[in-house]
């Protein structure tokens, strides 16, 4: 087994990789960063969405005004609202909509908000598309927020 693993880290670490600007290729795998002006001037330690070949990886938005390290007032749904105009922002300007997320991540910090929550959420995509979904609870969210979504979609 340890010899299967160190053949694997040998193999992997000779692959060949460029960089150019915010992209880097490694053999037929094309990585992107996407990283908002707002993102950038709060040096936050993230990119807001990495685009690997055609997937778009939306990083954890939550329910604040781009530009302001706040989150809006008025509890778990103007949050779940703003976190979703938040998501929708960063698709359109990596080139995609609301429409090509098929995977999403919720976490909240109280779960008992799951079904508040819910309610704003489904109303940004079309009843019969609307992605898979997982969401748990969890402490800690970025800003004090009290919902947290990440997603992936189609370029």
């Amino acid at each position: 087994m340890k010899k299967l693993l160190l053949i694997l880290i040998i193999i992997t670490s000779s692959c060949v990789s460029t960089k150019t600007h915010n992209t880097y290729t490694k053999l037929d795998t094309k990585i992107e960063y996407y990283t908002s002006n707002d993102t950038r001037n709060a040096d936050f330690p993230f990119s807001d969405a990495t685009i690997v070949n055609n997937v778009i990886y939306v990083a954890g938005q939550v329910g604040n005004i781009p530009g302001n390290n706040n989150v809006v007032e008025g509890g778990i749904r103007e949050e779940t609202k703003q976190t979703m105009r938040n998501i929708k922002a960063v698709l359109e300007a990596t080139g995609s909509s609301m429409e090509k997320i098929f995977k999403c991540t919720c976490m909240l910090s109280d779960i008992s908000e799951w079904g508040a929550m819910s309610e704003e959420y489904k109303k940004f995509f079309k009843k019969n598309q609307r992605p898979s979904r997982s969401a748990f609870a969890g402490t800690g969210l970025a800003l004090g927020a009290k919902v947290e979504i990440e997603c992936w979609a189609i370029k």
